[in-house]
């Protein structure tokens, strides 16, 4: 049986596998392209297919395909959508400029599989549906890819936005289970007044919230589309009709709010809306980072770091050193976050490099913008489950380390002034004594008004210590 048939594009004839359901320009871009064997992100594969599919019925519509032929590429494109052929989608990310491999490939597998829905096999001659008179028609590559992009990344906000939503809720619900653990604070990493754990966690659930709050807004801009544009922006062999229904109709098929560019031009020129959004998952990235070293610190130890949380044993963490745990969990979501910063400073540097009427850079920017996305959906997600749910507080540990802290003596500066605490201070490290015994040592206060001023856990609710009305 033979192994492969013969295809035709404009260059000429190229061997394709019997079995597979692209063309001639997709084979071609295979053996071009072996560059690194990953595959479009579903959402690339989603988005451009939606695309075909809503073109085909907006065609129908106007009128400018036979509804024989519009319902096979509508129903080869369902199938898609819902799953099917997926393995047909095989264009390296790391291809031609601007994406046409990727828009070839759809085109070719969404025709190939109409004309078989139309009873034509593979293999035969004079197959009625055709890549680019009929699936792409009205289409270039320079505006169904730029609407991919924005349509793919809007495919998965809601699941991003909720990951992260699911992360400051486990950390809210540890901030209340640990609201009355009183501890040290910490600047410059070095000892300061009391906070409590609760604060401490419920600050990190507030940050995390807050980045949410920048996601959706970047994702707002991704919902303006500029397909219609074709070539150039000027919507050259597109129906009058065809961007406003084109966006009315993605709308009704993806469930997203999407609205019509303003600009035909803006949008395929411009990759900023991308940039900007790409931008919202770097700063959240960054943030992420920062709480998972958070973690790291507040769990190091167990007998000579600060161990005031543990972080569930999910493994054991050293091949040679028995018993040894380590907080893998935040290890991971660093390392995730390094590569979504990463793959931010792709999509920045690709954005930048448009030239007049187009940015070539378009396939990269998708691919590392949809790649960030899923990891950090992916670790975030991991890390929640596997290391939030299962943190314990250390109560003693932090107590003790409280107890031991001379800068408990900020709380006195309204009564004894900054520079007799300064003095009590540098006494009780050089004594190893409590601040209570220097003060009253040194005749500054009672005994009764350092305890009632040095109340550790008032002090986390601010105010003036000692002083009626104060606390």
């Amino acid at each position: 049986m033979t192994q492969y048939r013969i295809e035709k594009d404009s260059l000429g004839e190229v061997k394709v596998p019997a079995n597979a359901l692209y063309g001639a320009q997709t084979q071609r871009a295979v053996e071009n392209f072996p560059i690194s064997g990953l595959k479009p992100y579903p959402a690339f594969v989603w988005s451009m297919v939606l695309i075909k599919r809503a073109a085909a019925e907006v065609h129908l519509d106007l009128g400018l395909l036979s509804p024989e032929m519009a319902r096979a590429i509508m129903q080869a494109g369902d199938e898609i959508l819902a799953g099917q052929h997926r393995e047909q989608f095989v264009v390296d990310p790391f291809q031609a400029g601007a994406g046409t491999s990727h828009n070839m490939n759809t085109n070719e597998v969404i025709a190939n599989r109409a004309n078989q829905i139309l009873g034509f096999a593979l293999e035969d001659k004079g197959k009625p549906v055709n890549p680019n008179d009929h699936v792409n028609m009205a289409q270039s590559t320079n505006d169904t890819i730029p609407t991919a992009i924005r349509l793919g990344a809007l495919w998965r906000v809601d699941e991003l936005v909720a990951t992260l939503g699911t992360l400051a809720d486990a950390f809210t619900a540890k901030a209340r289970e640990w609201d009355d653990v009183v501890k040290s604070g910490r600047t410059h990493l070095q000892d300061a007044v009391p906070v409590t754990l609760g604060q401490e966690v419920g600050a990190w659930a507030k940050a995390i919230h807050r980045n949410i709050e920048k996601i959706e807004q970047a994702a707002e801009g991704l919902r303006r589309l500029g397909i219609g544009g074709t070539a150039t922006g000027t919507g050259l062999n597109a129906h009058p009709e065809y961007h406003a229904r084109m966006v009315a109709k993605l709308s009704q098929l993806s469930g997203l709010k999407l609205s019509e560019s303003d600009d035909l031009f803006e949008s395929m020129q411009s990759h900023q809306d991308a940039a900007f959004f790409s931008g919202a998952i770097r700063t959240a990235a960054q943030e992420l980072i920062r709480i998972a070293n958070d973690t790291r610190l507040l769990s190091s130890g167990p007998t000579t770091g600060l161990a005031e949380i543990t972080f569930p044993a999910v493994q054991p963490g050293s091949s040679i050193m028995p018993g040894k745990i380590n907080p893998v969990m935040a290890e991971m979501l660093n390392m995730a976050m390094f590569h979504v910063m990463g793959c931010d400073q792709t999509v920045v540097l690709a954005a930048q490099a448009g030239q007049l009427e187009l940015n070539v850079m378009m396939p990269i920017i998708a691919h590392n913008l949809f790649e960030a996305m899923h990891v950090m959906i992916g670790s975030v997600n991991a890390f929640t489950e596997f290391g939030v749910r299962g943190l314990v507080a250390n109560r003693e540990r932090a107590e003790g380390w409280l107890a031991r802290n001379p800068i408990l003596v900020t709380a006195l500066n309204p009564i004894i002034g900054y520079q007799k605490g300064a003095e009590v201070a540098k006494k009780s490290m050089a004594e190893n004594r409590s601040i209570k015994e220097i003060v009253v040592e040194l005749g500054y206060m009672k005994a009764e008004d350092v305890d009632k001023a040095l109340d550790a856990r008032q002090m986390t609710e601010g105010g003036i210590q000692g002083v009626s009305g104060g606390g």
